[in-house]
């Protein structure tokens, strides 16, 4: 089977601190992003803009026994969008559980952010990952895609230190996440036109579920650690090829 290059993941804090903020005007984000001086990072699988396609499959146990207990395992294929040619590579994702007061324990202030252990490590071959884990019982239950542009600010922003800028484009509507110190993560939401009352803390599989509900293509949330129903969160066809 192909190999690909193991993706080069930067070293990130042993637990991720970030928000997502609903994007409304895609154009208008991205004009506000430029005003700040914001600038894509060229990342293995990235085309000239820095945008990647990602196709991420989630791992459980038949039971749902990660989802469950809030835990998350994650193959993550990436490759440069609007190409079919240039780098592929994977990234290897654990995710713990939220902290249920979002970021209080912690000491990241009154409870807005979510905050939860991340550790990630890339891989060669994504393909083989999938057969040891599900060798290891576990079967991947739910794929989602999105486009994603990494941004950080001008080191003249010493505000910014520690921040990352993630544009994403989903099948759900267009979101920005903000990862890094709290401090930062307020004060560029606040460049970018948003409140605390914007933040969300939901992740891409609450969201969509929420999203099938309001489609009617699903009757009802499913139960706790549930791994069957749910559509998967995918992009029709001609939006790939746009």
């Amino acid at each position: 089977m192909p190999q690909s290059k193991a993706a080069a993941v930067a070293p990130k804090p042993a637990h991720e601190v970030e928000v997502k903020l609903r994007v409304a005007d895609l154009a208008a984000i991205k004009r506000k992003l430029g005003k700040l001086g914001a600038k894509s990072v060229q990342r293995a699988a990235s085309g000239k803009d820095g945008r990647v396609h990602e196709m991420n499959t989630l791992f459980d146990t038949p039971q749902g026994g990660l989802a469950r207990h809030g835990q998350l395992v994650r193959i993550r294929v990436e490759s440069p969008a609007g190409s079919a040619k240039g780098e592929r590579s994977a990234v290897l994702t654990y995710k713990g559980p939220a902290e249920a007061n979002g970021g209080q324990a912690s000491g990241l202030g009154p409870g807005k952010y979510k905050v939860r252990e991340e550790i990630e490590a890339g891989v060669g071959d994504a393909e083989s990952l999938r057969r040891i884990l599900e060798a290891l019982g576990l079967r991947g239950w739910f794929k989602y895609e999105k486009y994603r542009t990494t941004f950080t600010l001008p080191t003249t922003k010493k505000w910014a230190a520690g921040l990352l800028i993630e544009l994403d484009e989903t099948p759900i509507g267009s979101f920005i996440e903000l990862e890094g110190p709290p401090a930062a993560i307020d004060q560029a939401a606040r460049e970018l036109g948003y409140s605390h009352s914007d933040y969300i803390t939901k992740n891409y599989l609450l969201l969509h579920i929420e999203q099938c509900q309001r489609d009617g293509r699903m009757a009802s949330r499913p139960a706790p650690g549930a791994v069957a129903g749910i559509p998967n969160m995918l992009f029709q066809t001609e939006k790939k090829s746009s």
